[in-house]
């Protein structure tokens, strides 16, 4: 299942995208994630995925922020740490 994270306002949009069925909720990501955006949760399957906290989901943009520098962006510390194409940004 694809989940997305986040929200869209007149700047952008703004979300994480998680391919659950690749996760294996081994939590990398989220000790790799500097702001604390992501945990570990049980989805409908008891299944450990990660997701997004809710307390970042309107604020990703701002999250999100120092690990996107404007220009020569790095790979994304939460992206790096997770295998290819399970989590991506939209922005």
């Amino acid at each position: 299942m694809i989940a997305n994270y986040g929200y869209k306002d007149g700047s952008g949009e703004y979300f994480i995208v998680m391919d659950t069925d690749r996760c294996d909720g081994c939590g990398d990501c989220v000790t790799r994630c500097p702001a604390g955006v992501l945990e570990i949760i049980l989805n409908d399957y008891d299944e450990k995925v990660a997701a997004v906290t809710d307390e970042h989901r309107r604020k990703l943009k701002y999250s999100c922020a120092p690990c996107k520098p404007v220009s020569n962006r790095p790979v994304l510390p939460c992206v790096a740490a997770c295998k290819p194409e399970v989590l991506r940004h939209s922005w």
